[in-house]
């Protein structure tokens, strides 16, 4: 008979000495009965709830969901606040407070007496966040993304977040559609709980979750209001007390081959180039070698079979009634690009939960062999532009400029972008490439999704939308367009991208892998000499992230926050 594994919580609530007295007392002021500190696991739910948040708005229902679950299964279920990292409200960008949110989760994880962790994620970098978090404390842990919206509905048509704005946003520079109408959408667009519709980064996230094996099936696509998101919830719960008993932790299922696979469903969903940087930065938290080349030798030429916005047409609630993502890790299942043996969270592996996962439209969800768009995943580029990489997301973007030639016209910073675009005087045709500086990692600071610039008033009206653009900057998985992004190293750090001037000569060839800057040694030599660093900020969390961050091609986590330090028990100093 095996010995019954000692529950971490024990080592404060376990003890009959002054140390548990205090432990359990203070916790019974809520109420608690003495026997739920007699050797049940104790669940820790991390909730990213905020009213500043509204894609996680919903998130106090779905705690209780999970807490249900829990006692069900007879854990103890006790949830804690950390956080939460709105997408459309904080500034200066919300990728700025990932790693700061990631250490909220990672010390409130180790501080305080858990055995295993539920993480409640939606909007955008709140998923890399607690993902990040709790792989440096590796405690059993199992994700619950919020889900989606429901589809917008303007006037007859469907409407997607985020793709939809960027597109009525610039018909409305373009003098195409009023402000009354505009504004009218707003509501049409938002209709209900859950982050965004699209394939932006949060479905995106939500993909990646249940493709590393992190999520129960169906996590991805189940809509936030749909009951089902609760039912998930509720399982959700009772699945994290077995996984503490079975010692279930997220190093033995986070692995190699979980990051393969989840590569390689980027790509088949057509998902978002901020994947890119996150999965970087949550491989290196658990200990997993996984760099930039590998999104280009293991993704890049495996082929879109999600017609979902930005780079189709139907939006995330199609995708689920569609069959979700266990319909598309099948289609790459049979075609030999999943691991099929990788471990999920529910105890068995990928290939297991997917094997019978039927596909109810051919129109959302298309097979291996006929394919949304053939070899569309994230490709890496380089050159002397960007010797650290940059990266480009064919599927959002227009074939006849992958291979493309044009003058720079180049804005210093977002505020000359601004400053600039819409004034008629500026010096631009459809045939330039608009290059942005100074919004990477330590530029902006942290490194913005401005990358997809709107275009000019003038080239808009010509009827173009779309034109090369390039910067170090990141992009909206809501958006679309022929964006080279995450140029490293960055403008701020001294990269090429910083010696770049107006009148230059650029050249992108995707199917070549290249972004080059066609300008001799010399004059980018003379150029370089007269370049000067910005200023660091002066004192608090923007001084330690600039100082600290480290560049895109390594996930712009902080340098100190690399590796695991793992979930040992502080020590009690009562």
């Amino acid at each position: 008979m095996t010995e019954k594994k000692k529950l971490r919580s024990q080592a404060w609530f376990g003890a009959e000495d002054l140390h548990g007295f205090l432990h359990r007392a203070w916790m019974k002021n809520q109420g608690w009965p003495h026997d739920v500190f007699d050797g049940r696991p104790v669940i820790g739910i991390c909730n990213t709830w905020s009213e500043l948040t509204p894609c996680n708005g919903h998130f106090r229902e779905l705690a209780e969901a999970v807490k249900r679950g829990v006692w069900e299964a007879g854990g103890f279920p006790l949830e804690f606040p950390v956080m939460s990292l709105g997408e459309t409200n904080l500034r200066p960008t919300s990728m700025m407070f990932r790693n700061l949110a990631s250490m909220d989760v990672e010390e409130s994880i180790r501080a305080n007496p858990m055995d295993g962790v539920v993480l409640l994620m939606g909007c955008d970098k709140t998923t890399p966040a607690l993902l990040m978090g709790a792989a440096s404390c590796d405690l059993p842990t199992i994700g619950l993304s919020g889900g989606p919206m429901l589809t917008g509905r303007f006037r007859g048509q469907t409407l997607g977040s985020g793709t939809g704005l960027w597109q009525m946003s610039e018909d409305k520079r373009a003098g195409k559609m009023t402000r009354e109408d505009f504004l009218a959408a707003e509501s049409c667009m938002s209709r209900s709980k859950g982050h965004c519709m699209t394939m932006g980064t949060a479905s995106t996230m939500a993909s990646m979750v249940e493709a590393l094996g992190m999520g129960l099936p169906g996590n991805a696509a189940i809509p936030a209001v749909d009951a089902r998101r609760t039912t998930q919830a509720h399982l959700t719960g009772r699945r994290i007390v077995e996984m503490v008993h079975e010692d279930l932790k997220m190093s033995k299922i986070m692995t190699r081959k979980a990051f393969e696979n989840a590569v390689r469903t980027n790509a088949a969903i057509g998902g978002s180039t901020n994947a890119v940087v996150h999965l970087i930065a949550l491989a290196a938290r658990i200990g997993v070698p996984f760099t930039l080349k590998d999104w280009d030798d293991l993704g890049s030429h495996v082929s879109c079979l999600v017609n979902l916005q930005p780079s189709g047409k139907h939006l995330m609630e199609d995708f689920y009634y569609a069959g979700g993502l266990p319909a598309v890790l099948k289609e790459l299942a049979e075609n030999k690009l999943l691991h099929t043996d990788a471990l999920t969270v529910n105890g068995g592996s990928i290939g297991e939960n997917v094997k019978d996962a039927p596909c109810w439209n051919r129109d959302v969800i298309h097979t291996y062999g006929k394919p949304f768009k053939a070899e569309a995943g994230i490709v890496v580029l380089r050159g002397n532009l960007a010797p650290n990489g940059a990266v480009i997301k064919p599927s959002a973007g227009t074939p006849s400029l992958f291979k493309h030639r044009g003058r720079a016209v180049v804005f210093e910073d977002i505020e000359d972008f601004y400053r600039l675009i819409d004034d008629e005087a500026l010096d631009i045709d459809e045939t330039c490439v608009m290059v942005l500086k100074n919004c990477g990692p330590r530029g902006y600071p942290g490194m913005a999704e401005v990358g997809n610039m709107p275009l000019p008033p003038k080239i808009l009206r010509k009827g173009i939308t779309d034109m090369v653009r390039i910067s170090d900057a990141r992009m909206s998985g809501t958006a679309y367009g022929t964006v080279a992004l995450h140029v490293s190293p960055e403008a701020a750090a001294g990269g090429p991208l910083a010696l770049v001037k107006n009148g230059d000569m650029i050249s992108l060839d995707v199917a070549g892998r290249s972004l080059v800057l066609e300008v001799d040694d010399a004059t980018l030599a003379a150029r370089r000499k007269a370049w000067k660093a910005p200023e660091v900020p002066a004192r608090g969390y923007a001084k330690l992230y600039v100082e600290h961050v480290l560049q895109a091609e390594q996930g712009a986590d902080f340098d100190f926050l690399v590796g695991s330090s793992g979930a040992a028990v502080p020590r009690d100093s009562h």
